[in-house]
């Protein structure tokens, strides 16, 4: 048990949220989560998590995709 407390390990706990929310952004709200999802991102790699490089190109991707078939399924509805 002492060991747990004497050797922390450098969880993923930040860019696993980050790639979640990336993921939701392409679908719903990437105005909202896919910032959120960059914040974590770099929050992520500010604390050097493994999977933090993965984190900011989801979240980015999420937005800017999430975004454009926003944009399409809107123009298809209202145009």
């Amino acid at each position: 048990m002492s060991d747990m407390q004497s050797n922390p390990q450098s969880g993923n706990t930040f860019s696993i949220v980050a790639i979640v929310l990336g993921g939701i952004a392409f679908i719903l709200f990437p105005i909202f989560l896919g910032p959120a999802a960059i914040i974590l991102a770099v929050v992520a790699k500010n604390k050097k998590e493994k999977l933090a490089n993965v984190a900011l190109t989801v979240g980015i991707l999420g937005t800017v995709i999430g975004m454009i078939l926003g944009a399409i399924i809107g123009a298809s509805f209202f145009g």
